[in-house]
């Protein structure tokens, strides 16, 4: 997960940078690097690596000037070398990136029929090449921001200097946080406040499509329509664990609004711009000759393996199994020889998992761990890794991480599709593309969190929720009745709907909510029948579909949810969220420890 950072100050700037960037280590990196101002002009230094090389390149070769921004990053767009390392530059501007840009292939293709040359495989530099272009069009530096803004989409965090601008920096995010720091005579920009905590105690969180323009003694605060606004700004303690938490009550709701990033960094770490596909790391397998793949794994992490069943199956037509770690070992089940399996786990340390990943191994089966912590016991003991980039992950509730998961879950499902022969260039293609909405998609839910807050007030008196889905929602469903049993202490249960009738109806009655996840996909018609089934019997529906859906069911339920349009297969990721902040809200409402829930713990690694 990428980390950025931005100072004008009063004090040579590179030091702090580089310090500033010790910091954001923690979220991974290959690469590092820092720009300034250096009479008048763009002066950068590069380096592939840890930060130490970063370190002594600057010992060797000075950086001066008083304003600048740095980056760590993590490959996506080409090596981790110095022509791709952040920041990125022409004679004119300079910009660090989180994120992902879109439409930046577009964006590519039309700078450079203006004559507009790029150096690099990165999806950041078509924004620098934009401003470039209208700074060279006579805009002034803010006005070449604010149009180049306007025409990127995806989920992006970004600092930008302009050269001969001692007293100029510009921030903006969308999808991806940016924090502002007020300092004494200086001012800040960091996409994690811990890289700011030295440096002052006084920080201002953007708001979703904000753009602030610095000088060293002033910040002002634009919204998404250009319009000057004012956004609080709070004094801090110089602890971690509450800098971490920003704005937000709970590490919880934090790591759920990270979400449209942290898809996006795991999205750019698996899609080469180049070919317009998706590029796993090199695995030890032969995708196009896996006879049987085994998903094992607990919790939430199980959920987005299951998903991945019904992903596998239907894409790469292969047979998956679908076994909670905790059982399987017990189960001695026999393995396909030349098998796969998949362990998952958000810490790597999970000693069901682990257990499950030894099992496997002693059956022969070739072994890829899935996990957000690239040196833990799982990853160790793996045979290959994919990794998630959703950087840590406090609250017990699991939410990026099993976003992250279902992301490079989904990747795999069309790699393989495409390995194997069962889905050819078109269909990768459009499948790719639907999943490369998703980060930009993501933000657009986070937009019903007030309507969903609201809902949680009914749900917060419930004894017993249901949670109904069929196809890839089935497994979001069951993750919803998870997530609120973990954190409210609810009763709740997800099934398939299509068993609802086989036993969980007679539950209901006017007392008992139903969550109904229900995309207009090609199952949506039955589902539609299940719900009429529940208010025959009085029950409360809480439907979650799409403008589609919500027309042809909505005047059913007495709460609806309303989801962007996108392509069925990527469905599980964005439906998860709602289902997320709705057991969140409902357990804020009961007042119970959202972040560490009763008898729980993150990771679990006794048996």
């Amino acid at each position: 997960m990428c980390g950025i950072i931005g100072i004008i100050g009063l004090r040579d700037v590179c030091p702090l940078l580089v310090e500033g960037l010790k910091r954001l280590e923690y979220r991974g990196y290959d690469s590092a690097g820092v720009a300034s101002i250096v009479d008048g002009k763009i002066d950068r230094r590069r380096a592939e690596g840890k930060l130490d090389n970063l370190a002594k390149l600057v010992e060797r070769q000075p950086l001066g000037g008083k304003i600048g921004i740095g980056h760590t990053r993590w490959a996506t767009h080409g090596a981790p070398n110095e022509i791709n390392t952040h920041p990125h530059a022409t004679k004119r501007v300079a910009v660090v990136h989180n994120g992902i840009i879109e439409n930046f292939q577009a964006l590519r293709v039309e700078l450079q029929a203006r004559g507009y040359a790029f150096e690099s495989e990165t999806d950041t530099e078509v924004v620098v090449q934009l401003i470039t272009r209208y700074l060279d069009d006579g805009m002034s530096p803010v006005e070449a921001t604010k149009i180049t803004l306007a025409r990127l989409d995806g989920a992006f965090s970004l600092a930008i200097i302009f050269a001969g601008e001692h007293d100029l920096m510009i921030g903006a995010r969308q999808g991806s946080p940016l924090a502002v720091g007020y300092g004494d005579g200086e001012m800040y920009l960091g996409s994690d406040a811990l890289a700011l905590a030295p440096l002052t105690q006084k920080i201002c969180y953007l708001e979703e499509g904000d753009w602030v323009v610095l000088s060293g003694r002033s910040a002002q605060v634009y919204d998404v329509d250009g319009n000057p606004a004012e956004r609080p700004v709070r004094e801090t303690a110089f602890s971690g664990a509450m800098i971490g938490k920003g704005n937000y009550p709970h590490f919880m709701l934090k790591e759920i609004y990270e979400q449209p990033t942290v898809v996006g960094d795991t999205l750019r770490a698996l899609f080469n711009p180049t070919t317009r596909r998706m590029q796993l790391p090199e695995l030890p397998v032969d995708l196009a000759t896996v006879p049987r793949i085994t998903v094992t794994a607990c919790g939430t992490a199980f959920l987005a393996g299951f998903v991945a069943k019904y992903w596998l199956e239907q894409i790469a037509r292969i047979p998956v199994d679908a076994d909670i770690a905790s059982e399987m070992r017990y189960r001695e089940p026999p393995m396909t020889p030349g098998g796969m399996t998949l362990c998952i786990s958000q810490s790597g340390e999970t000693i069901d998992t682990l257990a499950a990943l030894r099992y496997a191994k002693k059956q022969g089966q070739t072994v890829i761990s899935i996990v957000n912590v690239a040196e833990s016991a799982i990853a160790r003991e793996s045979d290959g890794s994919l990794l998630t980039l959703a950087g840590p992950e406090i609250g017990v509730a699991s939410t990026k991480a099993f976003t992250t998961q279902l992301t490079v879950l989904a990747a795999l499902a069309i790699e393989m599709g495409v390995a194997r022969g069962t889905i050819d260039a078109e269909k990768a293609a459009k499948l790719t593309a639907a999943l490369l909405e998703v980060p930009a998609r993501t933000a657009e839910v986070m937009n019903h969190d007030e309507r969903i807050r609201e809902i949680a007030k009914t749900v917060m008196q419930a004894r017993d929720v249901l949670y109904l889905g069929r196809g890839t929602s089935y497994p979001i469903a069951l993750e919803g009745a998870l997530k609120l049993k973990e954190i409210s202490y609810i009763h709740a249960e997800g099934y398939a709907a299509g068993e609802m009738k086989h036993g969980p109806i007679a539950l209901i009655d006017k007392a008992v909510p139903v969550v109904v996840i229900a995309p207009s996909d090609s199952l949506f018609e039955k589902t539609a029948s299940n719900i009429q089934q529940v208010v025959a019997r009085g029950g409360k529906v809480i439907l979650i579909s799409d403008a589609a859906g919500i027309a042809a069911a909505g005047r059913y339920a007495v709460e609806a949810i309303e989801m962007p349009a996108v392509d069925p297969f990527v469905t599980p990721i964005l439906y998860s969220i709602p289902v997320q902040l709705l057991a969140y809200h409902t357990a804020v409402l009961k007042g119970t420890d959202v972040d560490q829930p009763r008898n729980l713990a993150k990771s679990v690694t006794v048996e």
